[in-house]
This record gives C-alpha cells, sequence and structure tokens, in this order.
C-alpha cells in the first residue's frame, strides 16, 4: 500500500465512542451490571489492602507487590469505567481528541507497570522457593522499593511513546471509533496517514513491555516447579504450588488479554471480539484478582475477616 499524502492537519477534533452496543434498551441494563463491576473491583482491591496493612503476617515482598497491583487495578478500571458509566447515563457519545489520548496515556501507563509488577512477584516466588537462604537479603526494602520505580520508569516512557506518536497522526474522518474507550488499534484505523511507525513501535515496545516479562516469568517458574518436584513432602509441595498457582492464574489472564487485542492490527472483523476482550482486561481481570489471590490463602481470608469485623489482629 502507498503512503498517503500528508497535510499536517487534524480535521477531527473529537471522536465518537459507540460503546458496547448501539441498543438503547440494553444501555440502562449495562450502566447497571458494570457499575457493580467497578464497585466490587474497587472494594475488593481495597480490602486487599486494608487486609496487608493489618496484618502483621502479610509485611512481606511478596504482598507488598501484591498492594501495588491493587491499586494498579483501582487505578485501571478508573481510567476506563467512570467514562463508559458516563457516557451510558448521558447518551452523549463524543469524546474530545485530547481527552482520548489522556485515556490511552494513563491505561497504557497503567498496564505497563502491571506487565512488571507481575514479572517481580515471579521473581519473589523464585528467590523464595528456589534461593530460600539469599531470600532476605536479595530482596530487602531497597530492592523491592527499586523494582516498582523501575517499572513505573519503563511503562511511563513506554505510554509517552505511543501517545506522542499517535498525536503526530493526521485523522481527517471518520471519527467513530467501535469500542468503548480509546486505544492503539482501533484508532490506527482512522488516521488519513500511515500508520507503519507505530504499527512497529507497538510491535518492538510489546517484545519490551510484554516478551521479556512473559518470558522471565516462564523461567522463574521452570525452576520453581523443578524445585518444588524435588521436595520429598506431598503437604510441603502443596503448599509451594499453592503460593504460586493465584499468580500464574492472574498473570494467564492479564497476557492472554493482552496479546489477543495488539496482536490483531487491521483486523476489522474482530472489532466486537475485541470489546469483549477488553472488557476482560479493564473489569473483570482487576475484579477477579482479589478474589483469586484470596480464594486459597487463609491468611489473606484471616486479615479480610479481621478487616470487616474490627477484630485486632494475634499478637506475634
Amino acid at each position: 500500500m502507498g503512503l498517503r499524502p500528508r497535510y499536517n492537519v487534524t480535521s477531527v477534533t473529537e471522536f465518537i465512542l459507540l460503546g458496547l452496543t448501539e441498543r438503547r434498551e440494553l444501555q440502562p441494563v449495562l450502566f447497571l451490571l458494570f457499575l457493580l463491576a467497578y464497585a466490587a473491583t474497587v472494594g475488593g482491591n481495597l480490602g486487599i489492602l486494608a487486609a496487608i496493612l493489618v496484618e502483621p503476617k502479610l509485611h512481606t515482598p511478596m504482598y507488598f507487590f501484591l498492594g501495588n497491583l491493587s491499586l494498579l487495578d483501582i487505578g485501571c478500571v478508573s481510567v476506563t469505567v467512570p467514562p463508559m458509566l458516563v457516557r451510558l447515563l448521558s447518551q452523549e457519545q463524543a469524546v474530545p481528541f485530547a481527552t482520548c489520548l489522556s485515556q490511552l496515556f494513563f491505561f497504557h501507563l497503567l498496564a505497563g507497570v502491571d506487565c512488571f509488577l507481575l514479572t517481580a512477584m515471579a521473581y519473589d516466588r523464585f528467590l523464595a522457593i528456589c534461593r530460600p537462604l539469599t531470600y532476605t537479603t536479595r530482596m530487602g526494602r531497597g530492592v523491592q522499593g527499586v523494582l516498582v520505580a523501575a517499572s513505573w520508569t519503563c511503562s511511563l516512557g513506554n505510554a509517552l511513546t505511543h501517545t506522542v506518536a499517535l498525536s503526530t497522526l493526521d485523522f481527517c474522518g471518520p471519527n467513530v471509533v467501535n469500542h468503548f474507550y480509546c486505544d492503539l488499534p482501533p484508532l490506527f484505523s482512522l488516521a488519513c496517514s500511515s500508520t507503519h511507525l507505530n504499527e512497529l513501535l507497538l510491535f518492538a515496545l510489546g517484545i519490551i513491555m510484554a516478551g521479556v516479562p512473559m518470558i522471565l516469568i516462564v523461567t522463574s517458574y521452570l525452576q520453581v516447579a523443578a524445585a518444588v518436584l524435588r521436595i520429598r513432602s506431598s503437604e510441603g509441595r502443596k503448599k509451594a504450588f499453592s503460593t504460586c498457582s493465584s499468580h500464574l492464574a492472574v498473570v494467564g489472564i492479564f497476557y492472554g488479554a493482552g496479546i489477543f487485542s495488539y496482536m490483531r492490527l487491521g483486523s476489522v472483523e474482530a472489532s466486537d471480539q475485541s470489546k469483549g476482550v477488553g472488557i476482560l482486561n479493564t473489569v473483570l481481570s482487576p475484579m477477579l484478582n482479589p478474589l483469586i489471590y484470596s480464594l486459597r490463602n487463609p491468611d489473606v481470608q484471616g486479615a479480610l475477616r479481621r478487616v470487616f469485623t474490627g477484630q485486632r489482629p494475634p499478637a506475634a
């Protein structure tokens, strides 16, 4: 496909987000469902944060990262769901160009930090199970802080790069986005100028932001699995696997949805499917994370009970 002429004029000042459905009779139902999902997500993640703060047993590196992950989940769902609820309530689908760019920036910033935090959590499990004698020195407070700071720095660079690159494209119409939030693939399809560089950036930075962390996570857990299988006690093996299974479930949902969303550029027929994946990535995954992490963890369950009943944690 040849390059289209550039006029350095962006006539589009706003985008029309079609949302999940154009059927008016379904919109009140969607509003109620997503309002409840948003409340459950924020409430569940705040509950996890409160449990980590009040329970001395949870003052460990793993739960330090989990607390940061809960904050990110609240941020991610707040970037996408409340604006969608406002549009459902007001029936106003127009979103200013600058607002769309801001939503895209913050979504990629928070999702990028998520990628690296999940990697840090896998590294933590690797050290705890495979290098227990040096765990406390290798995963001290300074190391935890550096890992979190590095996650934010790398993700900030990624989000800024995509946002600035998108802002250089020409948008001269149409301006209808078949999605419920602003994201790169649906916006690429509306550009009047070539998106070849943007797609290359998405692919290259995707390898850094998702491919490398995924390789590190898989490598960590292969070594964890080998170490656990060497444990003679079946009870010991069960306990070790239970500490990793929750994290693996979260990783599977997060990366599965991300790969589907960004590796299908140019597929028009995938738009409606991408909405479903978008719901999984931006709503269901943050909502399920607190449940996944508390379902098989008696320490978290006990801490949550104490949070909701007002009991003090047992003395050490």
